[in-house]
């Protein structure tokens, strides 16, 4: 899963740009889904934040988008029961709502085989004073934060190996769990951050064209590396030569 333990100041952006989350939910209002079983888990989470409402508040006052999922009785993996998302990452809120985790993550390649049970483990035992955090990215061909994927022949057709740098952007999710004390329920933060491929600096070019190059099979279709990775890989080969 990659997580690594975090302290209470790492958890949040300390200054979220607040005018742009508003305009983010402003032309994103179906990102916010909450179900009857979010209620009480969403008004405990903006308590926690010095806050007044529920989770759609919290999100807005914050700069990252917010899942909690749940546990009901009788089941075995948590589910999704709300969502406050200004910028997802070519997912809709509304079709995930209900769903229970292994279900939540069934397009990912490997995830079933691979990391459902240690994931499964991992949330039944989360206790309320602990954060964990990992990093996710994507490659995609808009800056936009919310990002909607296109097919890959047509999304990337016009990137190259000369102008990778502004064509590629490079998403990058930090994200945390943590339980919430009173209902238990489990909050899933996204901090979504978007820069043009050719302003990484050129370490971090080459471990991304490495990162490219070793997707497994499946998950990198499912991503379109098919249609980037050439251009992507030569960039930073062309760069690194220059350099």
């Amino acid at each position: 899963m990659g997580l690594a333990k975090l302290h209470e100041g790492e958890w949040l952006q300390p200054d979220p740009d607040l005018e742009a989350r508003a305009a983010g939910f402003a032309a994103y209002p179906e990102g916010i889904q909450l179900s009857p079983q979010g209620e009480a888990p969403g008004a405990e989470l903006a308590a926690m934040l010095c806050l007044s409402g529920s989770l759609p508040e919290a999100a807005r006052a914050h700069h990252e988008d917010m899942c909690l999922l749940t546990l009901r009785p009788g089941d075995k993996q948590y589910r999704l029961v709300g969502a406050a998302v200004a910028w997802p990452s070519d997912w809709t809120p509304a079709d995930k709502l209900g769903l229970p985790l292994r279900a939540l993550h069934a397009p990912i390649q490997g995830y079933e085989e691979q990391l459902a049970s240690g994931v499964d483990n991992f949330m039944g035992k989360l206790k309320p004073d602990a954060i964990y955090g990992r990093c996710n990215w994507f490659v995609a061909a808009t800056g936009k934060p919310r990002w909607v994927a296109e097919p890959p022949e047509r999304a990337f057709a016009h990137v190259t190996p000369e102008n990778a740098g502004e064509t590629l952007f490079v998403r990058s999710e930090r994200q945390t769990l943590r339980r919430l004390p009173q209902t238990g329920a489990i909050l899933f933060t996204v901090g979504v951050y978007v820069a043009p491929f050719g302003q990484l600096s050129q370490p971090n070019r080459q471990r991304l064209a490495a990162a490219v190059a070793s997707l497994v099979e499946g998950e990198g279709d499912r991503r379109g590396t098919g249609a980037y990775a050439g251009a992507l890989i030569g960039y930073a080969n062309r760069r690194e030569e220059t350099s």
